[in-house]
């Protein structure tokens, strides 16, 4: 059975497809890492420069704080998300 497998795929390929089987959906969620940590960046880029402005104060930095924490989440899910690749 194992050499009918060989036969049906090549040897990447089903590397690719037993990576997969181990962990589903690696790639979609780092790419969900990189678009939500991007949107953080943007978000926090706004932010400071409302607080460069002289915005409100007490309205902004809560905001703020808000926009580079998801950054530092995104951050750590993707090394995780990167670690459990490199233990396989």
């Amino acid at each position: 059975m194992a050499n009918n497998r060989s036969n049906q795929f090549s040897a990447e390929k089903y590397k690719r497809l037993q990576a997969e089987a181990k962990a589903p959906y690696r790639g979609l969620r780092k790419t969900i890492y990189v678009v939500f940590a991007a949107s953080g960046l943007i978000g926090a880029f706004v932010m400071l420069s409302q607080l460069a402005a002289g915005e409100n104060i007490a309205r902004i930095l809560p905001n703020f704080g808000l926009q580079v924490a998801v950054v530092a989440l995104m951050v750590w899910l993707f090394r995780i998300d990167d670690n459990g690749k490199k233990s396989e």
